[in-house]
């Protein structure tokens, strides 16, 4: 594994499309320094040869991070390096060792424990993985957010809790064009009932609705109006659901982090022709390379059912996304969200992108659902709309726990 950056994969990319903007906590205090490996006397060295140097516990990790991962497992009390929710789940863990409560105890870190680091929007993030222990930690003051630990009795992953949703936005920006001031060309829900299940709700984007702006018009107009808040505030409103918040991207930031991490694999129910592409997307198991999950992403009029079709085809990439970095694991996070980072812009904090992201490791795969919020075609004037009617409200109200299976 690699100790630095770690290649983006799809889910993370994708699929935690989902947060940004930062809140953090100090720690408090100076944790102990890591304690010998050995109760013998340290051997005697010549003048002027330099100590030993002990080996690190986590390898990777920044000494504020290797010292905070040290407290966790010797059973320390965290203080103020831990969120309350990771706070709260650590009562009462058990110690692995030597340590002991409240002891040093750099010894009872699992052996072949491992950082993998990386940013959101500037912010230091790392995700430690020890054996089947995972611990989410934000920086630069280095405090815990989340993870799981079974190897500490700890039965409760602590990801955020749930439900949660967050909206997932493909700009309509062309090259040169603010991204954040484009209309949304795809809208997405993601969510998580916070006990293993969840669900990729697409909205179509002429769905007719109350703007936050004033008004009402096409829901995907709200970006262009007020940008990606607006978007937010109105897709909260139509919903009725309290989205987290927001990750945007646009097209050119969308085939970068896909060509990145390899492309996407995806069993494609029936040949495609994105003809606005002049691609040809055959039918079965298939790696798409960028351009193509875009084309995938983008046509609507080869489709029997046009718009409602082409968000279909949004949440099959979100969720073939997901299957994929659930093999490649959560230490994959890290440098996932510092590609989207170079390329999109969100609202939520370190803290919420990273839980979130992580919390997508937890889902049973066959407790996942996907659908589409659809209605009936209509007029607004000139304007060709879909009216929001029963079908998307049914939608809308069987997602409030999070749980679309």
């Amino acid at each position: 594994m690699s100790l630095g950056p770690t290649r983006p994969r799809p889910l993370a990319v994708l699929a935690a499309t989902a947060v940004a903007a930062t809140l953090l906590a100090s720690c408090t205090g100076e944790p102990a320094p890591p304690r010998s490996t050995s109760s013998a006397a340290a051997p005697s060295r010549s003048p002027g040869t330099p100590a030993a140097q002990p080996t690190p516990r986590v390898a990777g990790a920044p000494a504020q991070l290797q010292a905070l991962i040290e407290r966790l497992y010797s059973g320390s009390d965290l203080g103020k390096a831990a969120n309350a929710d990771t706070t709260k789940a650590l009562t009462g863990r058990t110690s692995r060792g030597s340590g002991g409560s409240g002891g040093s105890g750099g010894s009872d870190v699992p052996p072949g424990a491992e950082a993998a680091l990386g940013s959101w929007f500037g912010t230091p993030i790392a995700v430690v993985t020890a054996g089947k222990d995972v611990s989410l930690a934000v920086g630069p003051t280095w405090k815990l957010v989340g993870g799981w630990w079974p190897s500490l009795g700890v039965d409760e992953a602590v990801v955020g809790g749930g439900p949660r949703w967050v909206l997932a936005v493909g700009s309509d920006a062309r090259r040169g064009q603010n991204l954040e001031r484009s209309r949304a060309d795809t809208l997405q829900v993601i969510g998580t009932d916070g006990a293993g299940g969840g669900g990729v709700m697409g909205i179509a984007r002429d769905l007719w609705v109350t703007l936050s702006t004033g008004g009402k018009g096409k829901i995907n107009s709200a970006m262009s109006l007020g940008g990606p808040e607006a978007q937010l505030r109105t897709v909260r409103t139509a919903t009725g659901l309290p989205i987290e918040g927001y990750a945007v991207i646009g097209f050119d930031g969308f085939i970068q982090l896909v060509d990145h991490q390899g492309g996407i694999r995806i069993v494609v129910p029936e040949t495609v022709d994105a003809s606005h592409a002049h691609i040809v997307i055959k039918k079965g198991p298939q790696t798409l390379s960028g351009k193509q999950a875009l084309a995938y992403a983008r046509e609507r009029k080869t489709l029997r059912d046009g718009d409602f079709g082409r968000s279909r085809h949004q949440g099959q990439l979100l969720l073939a996304a997901a299957v994929q970095a659930r093999l490649a694991g959560p230490e994959a996070v890290p440098g996932a969200l510092i590609s989207f980072s170079d390329v999109g812009v969100s609202d939520l904090s370190a803290e919420q992108m990273l839980t979130f992201a992580a919390g997508l490791y937890r889902l049973n795969p066959t407790k996942v659902g996907r659908d589409v919020a659809a209605g009936p075609f209509g007029w607004a004037g000139a304007q060709s709309i879909v009216v929001l009617g029963e079908q998307a409200r049914r939608l809308f109200a069987s997602f409030e726990d999070g749980n679309l299976s």
